[in-house]
């Protein structure tokens, strides 16, 4: 299961939420990268999901916090759960600066308390 970001969502994703831009962390997270992750969980045997970041031109912090911190820090998925879903693929030299974030926001994000809400 791949996610090609550039070619199935945009080749400069920015902002967090739809007020900050169409193409945004949320949207994506919720409307391609949570879908995929349902369905390779359920597949037997598990599956992993490969985001593509090679074709994007750059992100926008905001965007990477969002759509992957976010599957930790809404309640989606915990990190180690992640680690066995997801991997992010990046060949471009100049790109991997943004993998490394994303492997960083997931690894600092922390559960919002769901209760509260």
């Amino acid at each position: 299961m791949i996610i090609d970001v550039a070619n199935q969502f945009n080749t400069y994703p920015v902002g967090r939420t739809a007020e900050d831009s169409t193409f945004n962390g949320e949207k994506f997270r919720n409307e391609l990268l949570v879908p995929e992750l349902k369905r390779a969980n359920s597949a037997h045997p598990k599956q992993k999901v490969i985001v593509d970041i090679d074709g994007v031109r750059s992100f926008g912090s905001s965007f990477l916090e969002e759509a992957f911190g976010g599957l930790v820090r809404k309640g989606f998925y915990t990190r180690s759960e992640l680690d066995s879903l997801l991997e992010i693929r990046c060949t471009k030299p100049h790109l991997i600066f943004f993998k490394q974030a994303i492997n960083s926001y997931i690894r600092e994000a922390r559960a919002e308390n769901l209760a509260a809400h």
